[in-house]
């Protein structure tokens, strides 16, 4: 018993030591390795938006001359209605100039306006594609600033393609007005413009759905 007192009494203390606390410590050394190669995979694969604008080529005006007129027999002329119907009609309507155009209904299927632009853009689209094939199939080796450079060339020295004038009535939704653009595009019209409806258009246009009307009625 003495024995066991002497030995409480003196010497180090036995018994469980307890851990000391440390501070709570993180290594970012491999999230910063993260970061850079999410940066230069960001980098890399971003694609930089250009900002897109529609080209309109105006006719040229001669030394203290006229200004060109529009060849009649390129325009083709697009009506947008309501519930997505869409009119079309050849030349530049003109009450005093006979004979009257008549105008054509469709729709936004392939085998519809779609159709009808190609076969009126055939020499120019089929030039375009031929060039896309060849820079695909690495038979022309161009960077793909210079294919879009070369493209607006083709389309700047077109001189028989359609001209095409898109109109569209108070009707008209929005969703019909990007589905004829990107028409244009899918087609690779070269010259088109957004205008308003003449007043002789306006009857045409009348005349047409009443007539569309009258027949569809049993």
């Amino acid at each position: 018993m003495a024995e066991i007192i002497a030995n409480e009494g003196g010497g180090k203390k036995k018994g469980k030591r307890r851990a000391k606390k440390h501070s709570t410590h993180i290594d970012m050394t491999p999230m910063v390795d993260l970061a850079c190669l999410l940066l230069t995979f960001f980098m890399l694969t971003t694609a930089f938006s250009k900002p897109k604008v529609m080209e309109i080529v105006l006719p040229e005006k001669k030394d203290n001359g006229p200004v060109n007129q529009i060849p009649a027999f390129r325009v083709i002329n697009i009506i947008l209605d309501e519930n997505d119907r869409i009119f079309y009609y050849n030349r530049i309507a003109d009450p005093t100039k006979p004979p009257i155009p008549t105008l054509v209904e469709t729709d936004y299927s392939k085998d519809g306006i779609r159709k009808i632009l190609l076969n009126r853009n055939k020499i120019l689209f089929k030039e375009i594609e031929s060039l896309n094939k060849s820079v695909t199939k690495g038979k022309v080796a161009i960077s793909r600033d210079s294919l879009t450079r070369s493209i607006r060339e083709l389309k700047k020295e077109d001189k028989v393609g359609p001209i095409v004038l898109i109109k569209a009535t108070d009707k008209a939704k929005y969703k019909n007005m990007v589905d004829i653009i990107d028409e244009m595009a899918i087609t690779n019209i070269a010259r088109y413009a957004i205008v308003d409806l003449n007043p002789f258009e306006k009857k045409l246009l009348n005349r047409k759905k009443g007539i569309s009307n009258k027949a569809a009625k049993p």
